[in-house]
């Protein structure tokens, strides 16, 4: 199957990141730089660089941020929700509901890391209150971050990134609005059909290395996206 040129022009700068041509969490050459290397429009390396977004290899600036907020409350997700939460006044529980290795060739090549992962799927729920979220998280399976499906998680996610110099520094989120299937809305204790925000976040920590990326239902009636614009950089 014939891929398109931004397509073409995504998968040679894929391949110069990976090999370390393009050091992660370098800035890449700028687009009319890029334009001419390949002989092509501004635009057709737009996107592809937003190809090489959603691959999870870069993360594009221009002075723009984004955050959650929660009942309007901005949440500082780089410390882990449980902390963000509780400086807010909200104080959750959360239930570890798998807990195990395994291997996804496929996130592997997305992000440029080994096939192992550890995966951690949790329910948060407000103290004697209703289920907020539901999050899937991926972690390499190295370090002690190998050994948690044995060891257990006992407490934040975040404090043991931590403790392996793994720090969410920067990093990417999309977000959409769905309908939650029968298996997700029997975890989350509501109904077949109800809608909730699906959000992916990929978290890379100050030189570019993938720390974790994690896949959460999100209650809508309760969690927000804030966006904030500046100026271009």
């Amino acid at each position: 199957m014939l891929r398109l040129k931004y397509e073409q022009i995504a998968d040679e700068l894929a391949r110069e990141i990976r090999r370390g041509r393009l050091p992660r969490g370098a800035r890449l050459p700028g687009e009319h730089v890029l334009a001419s290397r390949f002989a092509v429009s501004r635009n057709t390396i737009r996107q592809a660089l937003a190809e090489l977004g959603s691959r999870g290899l870069i993360a594009t600036h221009s002075g723009k941020g984004s955050f959650v907020t929660f009942d309007d409350r901005p949440l500082d997700d780089r410390i882990g929700w449980t902390r963000a939460l509780a400086q807010q006044g909200v104080h959750t529980r959360v239930e570890v509901i798998r807990l195990e290795r395994v291997t996804d060739g496929e996130m592997a090549e997305r992000f440029g890391v080994e096939p192992e992962f550890v995966a951690i799927d949790r329910v948060r729920s407000i103290v004697d209150g209703p289920a907020i979220s539901f999050e899937c998280t991926r972690v390499e399976a190295v370090g002690r971050m190998a050994a948690l499906p044995e060891s257990g998680l006992d407490g934040s996610l975040y404090d043991v990134l931590r403790a392996e110099g793994l720090l969410p520094e920067q990093g990417e989120e999309w977000v959409e609005l769905g309908r939650i299937s029968e298996l997700e809305a029997a975890v989350l204790g509501r109904a077949p059909g109800e809608r909730f925000l699906r959000a992916r976040r990929l978290c890379r920590d100050r030189d570019g290395r993938f720390v974790e990326h994690t896949e959460s239902l999100l209650d809508p009636d309760r969690f927000r996206l804030h966006l904030k614009f500046g100026g271009a950089e």
